[in-house]
C-alpha cells in the first residue's frame, strides 16, 4: 500500500535538496506531517510514498545531493512542474 502524499512545507531556500522540509500523507486516522528525515526512513524500511497530480501518480524515491545528503523527490514521470514542489502548504 502506497501512502498519498498530500502536502509539504518548504523553505525559501536556493538549495533544492533541503527547500521541503515536511510531508504530509493521508493514513486511516486522518494526515500526517513528518519531517523530511522522518519520511526518509519510513522509505528506508519499505514504506510506499507517491504524488498524484492532474491524473497521472509518480512514486517517491530517494535521491543523493551532490554534498552525499539523502534527500526525496518523484520519480522521472515527465510531468512538469514538478508534481511535488507545487503541492499545497500543510497547515497543522
Amino acid at each position: 500500500m502506497a501512502y498519498q502524499i498530500t502536502c509539504i512545507n518548504k523553505e525559501d531556500r536556493y538549495n533544492p535538496y533541503e527547500r521541503i522540509t515536511h510531508f504530509g500523507f493521508l493514513t486511516s486516522q486522518g494526515t500526517v506531517r513528518v519531517t523530511q528525515q522522518q519520511l526518509i526512513d519510513y522509505i528506508q524500511q519499505g514504506y510506499e510514498f507517491v504524488v498524484s497530480k492532474s491524473g497521472k501518480t509518480a512514486k517517491l524515491i530517494l535521491a543523493k545531493s551532490p554534498f552525499n545528503h539523502l534527500y526525496v523527490k518523484t520519480e522521472a514521470d515527465g510531468n512538469e512542474p514538478n508534481n511535488l514542489l507545487n503541492l499545497m502548504e500543510c497547515y497543522h
